[in-house]
C-alpha cells in the first residue's frame, strides 16, 4: 500500500518528535481523527505523564488525550528507534537562541540524526519547528539522504511552520490555516494530502524555503509593530498623553490601521526568538536586517524603562526603591495562560532584584519562579498585601485579578497592560505605561 493510501485511510503511523506547546496538541489530534500515534520525547517527565493520559499543556483538551492513551490511538518513548515503524513524523522541537542572539538549530540537527537511523523508503518527514529559511534542504536533507534515499521518490521531506497561539480559543490546531512547503513537488503532494486529513485549509507553497521565511516574517511584523508602539508609549509618557488614547482613536480609521498595544517588553516562544533568525540569515546575502535589529532593541530595552518609572513613582512618593515592596502582578507572558518562557516580567523581576527591592509577586499560573538563584513563591492578594506594598506593578493583565479592589487598595497601581481600563470611579493612582 503506497503511503498516500495510507494517509487516506488512516493506517498510517504517525511519529511526533517534541511533545510541547506544538507537539502535543499535534499528536491528540491526530490521534482523535483515527491515526495511531507514537510521541517521542526525551524528557522522560513528558513520556511518563502522557503514557498515564495526564495532560500538562493548556490548549490540549484533557477528556481527548485520555482517550486517546486509553484506546491504544496514542503512546509515548524516549527511544527514537520506535521512529523506525513510523509512516510519517513531524519535528517539532525548540529552536531558540544562543547568548550571542544566533540561532540554535541543535535539537533539529540532533533529532534529524537520530531519525536518519531509522528513516525509510515510503516515509514523509515534516519539520515544524520555526527556523531560518533554507534550513529544510540545506541541513536536515543532507543528513536524511546520506544512506542513498532519494528525495521525492524514496522519502518524502517538508516544512510546514507551527502556528500555534497559546491560550487563543477560536483557533487551534485544526482551524488554524496551515502552510505546506515540500522539497519536491511530490513531497509537497504527500504533506499536503497528510495535513488535509485534520486542518480545514491548506496552502501549498513553491518551496520549504518561502514556507520557512513567511513563519518568520509573521514574526518580525508583530515584533517590528509592537517596536513602535512601545516607542510611542515612551513619548506619550514624556507629553503626558495616554497611549491607549491615541491606539483606540487611531483604530476607529476603517482602513489602513492595525492597532498593537504597548508593554513591558516581548514573550513568548516566538516574537522575541524568530526575527533573529532571519537577521543572522540576512547576513549571508550581505543585507543588515535594520528594522529587525532595531525592534529587537526597542523591545529588549521596555523591561529597564519599566524599572526606570517604578523607580520614579517611588520617588515622587518619598520612597526609595531599595528596600520598597513591590508587588508584581502576573509573571506569565501572556493573559490567562502558563506560559511564561521568554516572558518580559522575569527581566522586569531580575532588575528589581539588583536594586535590592522588597520583591513580592501573584501568578495563578506560576506557583515558583526563581530570579538569579534567588526562588519566589508566589502570594495571595490580600488586602493587607495591597495595602502593605509601595506599589502595585501590572505585568501580565490575567482575568482573575480583582482590579476594582486592587485600584481601591493599593497606594499605586503601575499598569504596564492596560488591564484597569475597565476600573470604575477614581483611579488617581493608576498610572499607565
Amino acid at each position: 500500500m503506497s503511503l498516500l493510501d495510507k494517509i487516506k485511510n488512516r493506517s498510517a503511523v504517525i511519529g511526533v518528535v517534541g511533545l510541547g506547546y506544538v507537539g502535543l496538541p499535534l499528536a491528540v489530534l491526530q490521534a482523535k481523527i483515527g491515526y495511531r500515534v507514537i510521541g517521542v520525547d526525551e524528557v522522560a517527565e513528558k513520556v511518563t505523564r502522557v503514557s498515564r493520559g495526564e495532560n500538562y499543556i493548556s490548549d490540549v483538551d484533557s477528556a481527548e488525550l485520555k482517550e486517546a492513551v486509553k484506546t491504544g490511538k496514542l503512546s509515548a518513548t524516549s527511544d527514537f528507534a520506535a521512529l523506525r515503524g513510523c509512516d510519517i513524523v513531524m519535528i517539532c522541537v525548540p529552536t531558540p537562541l544562543t547568548k550571542n542572539k544566533e540561532p540554535d538549530i541543535s535539537a533539529v540537527v540532533s533529532v534529524t540524526k537520530q531519525l536518519a537511523k531509522h528513516v525509510h523508503p515510503d516515509m514523509l518527514v515534516v519539520l515544524e519547528s520555526t527556523t531560518y529559511p533554507g534550513t529544510t534542504e540545506e541541513v536536515m536533507l543532507p543528513i536524511l539522504t546520506a544512506g542513498g534515499l532519494k528525495v521525492g521518490q524514496d522519502i518524502f521531506v517538508a516544512f510546514s511552520p507551527e502556528r500555534v497561539d497559546p491560550g487563543n480559543r477560536s483557533f487551534k490546531t485544526h482551524n488554524t490555516f496551515k502552510l505546506v512547503g515540500g522539497v519536491t513537488p511530490a513531497c509537497l503532494t504527500a504533506a499536503r494530502t497528510f495535513y488535509e486529513q485534520s486542518i480545514v485549509k491548506i496552502f501549498p507553497l513553491s518551496s520549504p524555503r518561502v514556507a520557512e521565511m513567511t513563519k518568520v516574517f509573521e514574526n518580525v511584523f508583530r515584533s517590528v509593530n509592537i517596536a513602535l508602539v512601545n516607542e510611542l508609549a515612551v513619548l506619550c509618557d514624556r507629553m503626558g498623553l495616554n497611549v491607549y488614547e491615541v491606539i483606540d482613536a487611531a483604530a476607529t480609521k476603517n482602513f489602513g490601521f492595525m492597532p498593537f498595544y504597548p508593554g513591558p517588553g516581548v514573550g513568548g516562544h516566538c516574537i522575541p526568538l524568530d526575527p533573529y533568525y532571519l537577521a543572522w540569515k540576512s547576513k549571508e546575502y550581505d543585507v543588515h536586517a535594520r528594522f529587525i535589529e532595531l525592534a529587537g532593541e526597542i523591545n529588549e530595552g521596555m523591561p529597564y524603562y519599566v524599572l526606570a518609572k517604578i523607580q520614579r513613582l517611588l520617588n515622587q512618593r518619598g520612597h526609595c526603591l531599595n528596600g520598597s515592596e513591590v508587588l508584581i502582578l502576573g509573571v506569565t507572558y501572556k493573559a490567562d495562560v502558563a506560559d511564561w518562557r521568554e516572558t518580559p516580567a522575569i527581566k522586569v523581576m531580575e532588575l528589581l532584584q539588583r536594586e535590592k527591592a522588597k520583591m513580592v509577586y501573584a501568578d495563578p499560573f506560576t506557583p515558583s519562579v526563581e530570579i538569579e538563584g534567588r526562588s519566589y513563591s508566589a502570594v495571595e492578594v490580600t488586602d493587607e498585601q495591597l495595602r502593605r506594598c509601595a506599589c502595585a506593578v501590572i505585568l501580565t493583565a490575567h482575568s482573575a485579578f480583582d482590579y476594582e479592589r486592587i485600584v481601591k487598595l493599593a497606594p499605586v497601581v503601575f499598569d504596564t497592560r492596560n488591564g484597569t481600563k475597565h476600573v470604575t470611579g477614581k483611579k488617581d493612582n493608576v498610572v499607565l505605561l
